[in-house]
């Protein structure tokens, strides 16, 4: 594909990345609301189409990761082939990752269904797996997603093929997550302190979304051999 097409193909699949991120949050969040993990497991229990939507959403998520992998790459290589191929690597794993997810997604609402007839033992055994099952870690996934951006803006900095400002703003933002990635490892919990580094994150994400739609991509230079 032609530079051109290659920008208009990464702002669309950032853009439909990001609305897509956004509804699978929310729709998750509502129906696995409650008080206590018995009660999220119970929420579940009774939305099993709403739950098996936000599986498929997160599927979605792993298309527009590989094809951002792609395109991301297509843009940055004549800078750096080695670190662009680095950056589509994370970007990749990312998605992967996700779509790993849309097993555990499904897993956890067998978990919920069956968690609704259990008793004694089986009833507890369900409710602790339930529980793991809610509390999955999003660090392999973030520290993949938070590297990949900070690569690519690095390398659209270092070619100036989008405007200075944007790329160093991304550079920053990436920075800035990355920083949060071990933070609910060193036991901070989840609240303002781990979800505030990510907002200059998605604003970074759908200004350039917004950029690459509209604008034209200037070729980068390639970097001279030492």
């Amino acid at each position: 594909m032609t530079l051109r097409v290659n920008a208009r193909v990464a702002g669309l699949a950032f853009l439909l990345n990001f609305v897509t991120g956004i509804g699978r949050a929310v729709l998750f969040a509502q129906v696995s609301a409650g008080d206590g993990p018995a009660a999220r497991l119970a929420s579940i229990a009774q939305h099993p189409a709403l739950v098996r939507v936000t599986a498929l959403l997160v599927l979605l998520e792993f298309v527009y990761q590989a094809v951002l992998a792609v395109t991301l790459y297509a843009l940055t290589r004549d800078q750096d082939r080695d670190l662009a191929l680095l950056g589509l690597g994370c970007r990749l794993t990312e998605g992967v990752i996700a779509a790993i997810a849309t097993g555990s997604r499904l897993d956890l609402l067998a978990v919920a269904t069956a968690s609704r007839s259990a008793t004694g033992a089986d009833a507890a055994a369900a409710q602790a797996l339930g529980a793991t099952l809610l509390n999955g870690s999003s660090g392999p996934a973030a520290l993949c997603f938070a590297l990949s951006s900070l690569i690519f803006a690095s390398l659209f900095l270092r070619a100036r093929s989008i405007p200075v400002w944007l790329a160093r703003f991304g550079v920053v933002a990436s920075i800035l997550a990355l920083l949060e990635v071990p933070l609910p490892m060193l036991g901070f919990p989840d609240g303002p302190m781990t979800i505030v580094p990510w907002i200059p994150m998605a604003l970074f994400e759908v200004i350039l979304a917004l950029w690459l739609l509209t604008r034209v991509v200037r070729p980068s230079t390639p970097r001279p051999p030492a």
